[in-house]
């Protein structure tokens, strides 16, 4: 096998890695109600985990470069692979009756480990992400949105079948395959930036519509993963479902963020970004509402499908746009800008853990309403901007 044929390998091992990224940034999202949260209302404590899970991200994201270009691509996903697998193992040996602050190592662990296989994996893709840019990151966003559908479903299927501990350590067989999956596979080492190429990346990150976009993202992912974070435990108080129920459901909201990204592809090509924007925003406001006031299964499933297939188009689109702008941005700033978003994602339910103890269940629904205010001002920011610019031009 010639060096260029591993690469492609590698990069379509590295394209399937990001189901495994998937798994682990859900995980909460399902997990909260396999541990009893439903039952004990201690919803500050469930907030603190999302933000033990995006610490460790965030340190993982700046200290794992370092280990990336010392060991390599392969050594870093191996190490982010089976480094998930020993947290949930954790996960499952901290179980009941230990203190619920046990988790809290294990969930920086999981995401450190996330963010290990963030960087690697982002490496990994270059050389598909040389052939085709756009259509390496909607893969990608596919293959994580297909984790996050599976890590619902799995907690669902065993919800009843299986204790705490016995789902944690099935799911931990997860990462562990993929580690072998990796070990097994020739990497090329890591891609090499211009000299140049690092200030240049430094003065368009401070660009007006650099800023824009990144904003834009953080709270994107704010409002998806508010919903993905606690809508479970908000179906369960709200409509009295079962947590089995509630897991389904959430696996749902999953699948409506995943298919709408497929049909926004289709719809790209019919109406133009201005436009299909705007209708994407105002669409998650609709199914925010009608999940704030609903109280029956129809009225719920009405709103998710809603909310996911609104909030499905903005990330894709938003991806283009960076692209389209920023042509020489190298693949390993995509690691950086999902890694403040990831922060967007994780602050979100953080903070809804506290508007939930003090206000009941019901505030989940408030910061993706807000977030979605926000999304709608910065969209009307990037259009103007980008007005100016190409009155600019003509100038």
């Amino acid at each position: 096998m010639t060096t260029a044929d591993s690469g492609v390998r590698a990069a379509r091992v590295s394209l399937s890695g990001f189901f495994l990224i998937g798994l682990l940034m859900s995980f909460l999202g399902a997990a909260l109600p396999m541990w009893g949260f439903h039952l004990n209302s201690e919803f500050i404590t469930a907030g603190n985990y999302f933000l033990l899970l995006n610490a460790g991200f965030l340190v993982s994201a700046r200290s794992g470069q370092a280990l990336l270009e010392r060991r390599g691509t392969g050594f870093t996903a191996v190490l982010g692979a089976f480094l998930a697998a020993g947290g949930f193992l954790y996960l499952a040996a901290m179980s009941a009756p230990f203190s619920p602050w046990w988790r809290l190592p294990g969930l920086f662990w999981l995401g450190f480990s996330a963010g290990l296989l963030n960087l690697a994996l982002v490496d990994g893709v270059s050389p598909l992400y040389d052939v085709g840019r756009a259509a390496t990151l909607n893969l990608a966003g596919m293959t994580f949105g297909i984790g996050c559908v599976v890590m619902s479903l799995l907690v669902a299927g065993t919800f009843y079948a299986y204790n705490v501990r016995g789902i944690l350590a099935l799911v931990a067989a997860i990462p562990a395959g993929f580690g072998l999956v990796f070990l097994r596979t020739r990497f090329p080492g890591p891609v090499a930036q211009h000299p140049q190429q690092p200030e240049k990346m430094r003065r368009q990150l401070r660009s007006p519509p650099a800023v824009l976009f990144a904003l834009l993202l953080f709270f994107q992912f704010g409002n998806e993963w508010a919903i993905a974070g606690w809508l479970p435990l908000f179906l369960i108080q709200r409509l009295g479902i079962s947590p089995e129920d509630s897991l389904f459901l959430l696996a749902l909201y999953w699948a409506a963020l995943l298919l709408g990204r497929v049909a926004a592809q289709g719809l790209m090509s019919l109406m133009s970004r201005a436009k299909l924007l705007p209708i994407s925003a105002g669409t998650a406001l609709l199914g925010c509402i009608l999940l704030s006031s609903t109280d029956n299964i129809s009225g719920a499933v009405a709103g998710i499908l809603c909310t996911g297939a609104g909030f499905a188009a903005i990330f894709p689109l938003t991806m283009e746009n960076i692209g389209r702008r920023f042509p020489s941005y190298h693949p390993a700033i995509y690691s950086g800008i999902f890694s403040f978003a990831f922060t967007g994602g994780m602050l979100a339910p953080w903070s809804l853990g506290f508007m939930a103890q003090w206000w009941g269940i019901g505030a989940m629904i408030v910061v993706p309403i807000l977030g979605t205010g926000m999304v709608f001002l910065l969209l009307g920011l990037i259009v103007l901007e980008e007005r100016l610019r190409e009155g600019q031009r003509v100038r």
